[in-house]
């Protein structure tokens, strides 16, 4: 398929905004899957590249890197996918498959992962994202969808779910019941309560403000609320979590969280914040406390959030868009006018205007 033009919508500066632009996909080598996308999931780090915030972003941009599509055409060596397979692709489309990282299978780590946008494939290209007719992935970096997963379902799976599973795998199967926190509740946030829950963990939901409260508790199954901007409830909570997963993407200050955190408590950061993060390093020294990253997931996790959203029945709460909505999507976004997380419905949009 050498040639074959598809239609995205793409950035074109650091204003971010959306419109129709045509491309070709590159040529279909023998391991690749060619895809039809149907949904793809719209997350806070498409707003930051599309503006040029993080990385150095390449004009025309675009994005999206949850996405879910149907396989059109199969590689000579494709054998774990059949054409009408629904599949899914997420965050990287490419790494160097001999480092450590690769060897292990977190190929997130690699130092030259591609990234599914943004990135540049080994032909010299720019790669573009899932905002976008079909795309063309190696079938390493191809997930299959459960058939009890609806494909809208599954989009935010594939980068904000893997997001929050990754780092919360260590936690499983623990013999003690895991007093979890989660900061923020937007996309990666509320997945986090979700999956949190279903391996079992005592889950505090951490907010700026109060108005998140009943969704948290009653909605999402949360165990306890704290307002993060109310003195008193945070003094109450001092030294009360075994971790806390930072889901905010943008600047603020870790002193007040790491003080909830029990000795040896671990704060994991995996909200993209455009500038520096300040912390206290004797908040860290007196209660062998910890500040640790994580990046999305491996292909492997990936496949297991799948199917761990599949076998536990969950719901992710989103609400599907067409593509001409994408823009005033964004906007919501941005103002955290959304619950949780936006799914465009590629497939049923007219790309061309």
């Amino acid at each position: 398929m050498e040639g074959r033009k598809v239609i995205g919508w793409a950035a074109r500066d650091q204003s971010g905004h959306l419109s129709p632009y045509s491309f070709t996909l590159r040529e279909t080598g023998p391991d690749d899957v060619v895809f039809k996308v149907l949904y793809c999931g719209m997350d806070h780090t498409d707003l930051h590249q599309m503006r040029n915030e993080i990385h150095s972003t390449n004009y025309p941009l675009v994005p999206g890197h949850e996405v879910v599509g149907e396989a059109v055409e199969l590689g000579s060596e494709v054998k774990k996918f059949r054409v009408g397979d629904i599949i899914g692709v997420g965050c990287i489309v490419g790494s160097c498959g001999e480092c450590f990282s690769c060897k292990s299978n977190i190929e997130q780590y690699c130092n030259n992962r591609i990234l599914t946008y943004n990135g540049t494939y080994k032909d010299g290209r720019p790669t573009q994202g899932g905002f976008s007719s079909a795309m063309v992935v190696h079938q390493k970096f191809v997930v299959g969808i459960p058939e009890k997963l609806a494909p809208e379902q599954a989009a935010p799976l594939l980068c904000a779910g893997v997001t929050a599973y990754s780092p919360l795998k260590q936690f499983n199967r623990s013999d003690k019941v895991v007093k979890a926190g989660i900061l923020g509740l937007g996309g990666v946030g509320h997945l986090g309560v979700l999956i949190a829950k279903a391996m079992g963990h005592h889950v505090t939901v951490i907010s700026s403000s109060d108005k998140k409260r009943v969704e948290a508790l009653e909605h999402l199954g949360a165990d306890a609320f704290l307002v993060s901007s109310n003195s008193a409830e945070m003094e109450q909570a001092v030294n009360s979590l075994d971790y806390i997963l930072d889901t905010v993407p943008a600047v603020h200050p870790l002193h007040s969280y790491l003080s909830l955190l029990n000795v040896d408590g671990k704060l994991i950061l995996v909200g993209v914040a455009p500038n520096p993060l300040h912390f206290d390093s004797v908040d860290l020294i007196l209660g062998k406390k910890t500040i640790s990253g994580s990046f999305i997931g491996s292909i492997e996790e990936t496949q297991e959030i799948l199917e761990f959203w599949a076998e536990k029945g969950l719901t992710s709460m989103i609400e599907v868009v067409k593509m001409d909505y994408a823009n005033k999507a964004f906007e919501r976004m941005e103002r955290n006018d959304v619950r949780y997380r936006f799914v465009l419905d590629v497939a049923g949009s007219n790309m061309e205007s």
